[in-house]
């Protein structure tokens, strides 16, 4: 037996140890891809119990593409001064979370750059005026490198940044910004945007106050598999502390590779072998099932439709995923490096997931389940029984 095949077969068992850092880069490094997912598969039906898949009705809103940390790999960003800056107003803001409520969504996730002409002040009565007038909407806004902006502005600690955002109505702050948790890469990428403990420390605050938060991951940097492993390592040892001291922690982990197009990344490796950079079909989904397979403390892993598209995300519910995502509703950040699909309808997300042969169920930003209808009218899918 190979060590791969001794690995995956410990990991079946119910008993199973934690996975190191060593046997899970080995997985992703020597593992058979079928047998690799179906280990993540059965690890998954005991993590997440039953034979459902989740998704949310969200929109995405990005509010200000003006900033100053200049990700080599980011199409969405413009410098302060550039002619294509723009800030949405309160009002334009309002328009498009209507617009959300109007089909039944939950939640935004706002996020943006960060802009130097944006004070603390702003934030608060932005989130004051939503939290007025859209009050049935979860605000999951901002990431941790634009919470450490706002701070530098106002010359305050990010704590007490994070403790007055969520006085006036913030509900969450996503995971965005961490890319690669692994300073050799992560600084060579984004030299602006510090260290990988800075955006754990945010995190850190985030949950110590009780706001919602979540993992990400890019990666396909031209980084090793060991430094993606290692990435996860960060955020499970970050997610052990938070349980050991009784908070909920990350509630999901959602990885995704870079996008090659239109930034000066993709420019800047043009002349490279382009199977080293970004990631196919099978390297994603080798991707989501070790990441199943390490977290033993995350239970909700997420496919990535936007980059990968819906047939990918329907094969990694098959890889160990148990979330579909979202439908966003709007997009700006992943389209602009030249994605073509960044939208999808609550029936395609549903089908997804039929396909795949499980059951959808809609969500909030803290998984948990809402009355979902099933939208696709057809004979196969009214065979399908829906849980509650």
């Amino acid at each position: 037996m190979l060590n791969w095949e001794k690995i995956l077969s410990e990991q079946l068992s119910p008993d199973a140890k934690r996975l190191s850092v060593e046997d899970a880069t080995i997985l992703y490094e020597e593992a058979d891809i079928n047998d690799l997912m179906y280990v993540s598969l059965e690890r998954r039906k005991r993590q997440v119990p039953g034979n459902l898949v989740t998704y949310l009705v969200d929109r995405n809103i990005n509010y200000t593409n003006i900033c100053t940390i200049n990700c080599q790999f980011c199409s969405f960003y413009r410098p302060p001064g550039h002619s294509e800056v723009y800030t949405q107003s309160f009002e334009e803001i309002s328009q498009r979370i209507s617009e959300l409520e109007n089909i039944g969504g939950s939640r935004i996730l706002m996020q943006g750059g960060v802009n130097p002409d944006l004070g603390l002040e702003w934030y608060l009565e932005l989130l004051s005026q939503i939290r007025k007038n859209h009050p049935q909407i979860s605000l999951d806004c901002f990431s941790p490198i634009e919470i450490e902006g706002i701070a530098d502005i106002c010359n305050l600690p990010t704590l007490e940044v994070l403790r007055k955002l969520k006085e006036s109505g913030m509900h969450g702050l996503p995971g965005g910004g961490a890319e690669m948790l692994v300073d050799d890469v992560r600084l060579d990428i984004s030299p602006k945007k510090g260290s990988a403990d800075n955006w754990l420390r945010v995190m850190s605050e985030a949950q110590k106050l009780g706001l919602t938060t979540s993992a990400t991951n890019v990666f396909g940097f031209g980084e090793t598999e060991h430094h993606r492993i290692l990435h996860m390592e960060r955020i499970r040892d970050l997610q052990d502390e938070a349980i050991s001291n009784g908070r909920v922690g990350f509630t999901s982990f959602v990885a995704w590779p870079v996008q090659l197009e239109n930034n000066s990344f993709g420019k800047r490796n043009r002349g490279r072998n382009r199977i080293e950079l970004g990631a196919g079909p099978v390297e994603y989904l080798r991707h989501i099932s070790v990441s199943r397979l390490f977290f033993d403390n995350i239970d909700h892993i997420q496919a990535s439709w936007p980059t990968m598209g819906l047939g990918v995300a329907q094969m990694a519910i098959l890889a160990g995923a148990d979330d579909a995502g979202s439908t966003m509703m709007e997009e700006n950040v992943v389209s602009a490096s030249g994605t073509k699909k960044t939208l999808a309808k609550e029936e395609e997300l549903q089908m997804s997931i039929i396909r795949a042969g499980f059951s959808p169920v809609k969500r909030d930003s803290d998984y948990n389940h809402l009355d979902t209808e099933i939208i696709i009218e057809n004979d196969f899918v009214a065979a399908i029984p829906i849980q509650n």
